[in-house]
């Protein structure tokens, strides 16, 4: 499978109304469901007043169905979170998810009217939107000493991951993300400049 696609570089926000309902679609990159579900749920405690919160996303590349899903949260089926994943499966960006927010403005919309409402919220985000290419990342430890932070964190810079948590106790243990094509390279340069002593564990995939 190839990995050369786009994805989100940053949330983006828009808002419509439409016959005095108001319409606020906001799309982020997400790498599940979860991730999606977790934004629909942090959208939903933002705008409690909301009459809808729907919620379409396409966790993998551009067109994948493997890690999809939609929600009409509440207005009529098919009228919502269908017409938003189709505009989000037609595009060419992957791993992302659109919530669509609604303040009902006290005038029917019809099915129809939902469909292009909701569909075309989406469409709106995805013109302001802002990609950057995907890059595979894979997980990995490494075990040191409190003295080694400093020169951990710089290769880890160096080479374009991030350090995505410390745990400190007889030593340090730091988790990190690394750019699957940088991950030798940074074996190299750890085992090197710490003479032997440092080492990467990963973890097991499971």
């Amino acid at each position: 499978m190839s990995h050369s696609f786009v994805v989100p570089a940053e949330p983006v926000e828009v808002e419509e109304i439409i016959k005095r309902s108001r319409f606020l679609t906001v799309i982020e990159r997400v790498q599940n469901g979860a991730e999606a579900r977790a934004l629909q749920a942090r959208l939903k405690a933002v705008h409690p007043e909301a009459s809808h919160h729907c919620l379409a996303f396409v966790a993998g590349p551009p067109g994948c169905t493997r890690d999809i899903g939609a929600s009409d949260d509440g207005e009529p089926a098919g009228s919502a979170g269908r017409p938003m994943l189709n505009v989000l499966l037609g595009c060419e960006v992957g791993q992302l998810a659109a919530v669509c927010v609604r303040y009902y403005g006290g005038t029917k919309l019809g099915v129809g009217g939902l469909v292009r409402a909701y569909a075309g919220g989406v469409k709106l985000a995805l013109e302001s939107l802002k990609s950057i290419p995907f890059v595979p990342m894979v997980s990995v430890e490494v075990r040191g000493d409190y003295g080694d932070l400093p020169l951990v964190e710089y290769l880890v810079a160096q080479h374009r991951g991030e350090v995505l948590a410390q745990h400190f106790d007889a030593g340090v243990r730091l988790e990190l993300a690394l750019p699957q094509s940088a991950l030798s390279a940074f074996e190299g340069d750890l085992r090197q400049r710490s003479a032997g002593r440092l080492e990467v564990d990963k973890p097991s995939q499971g």
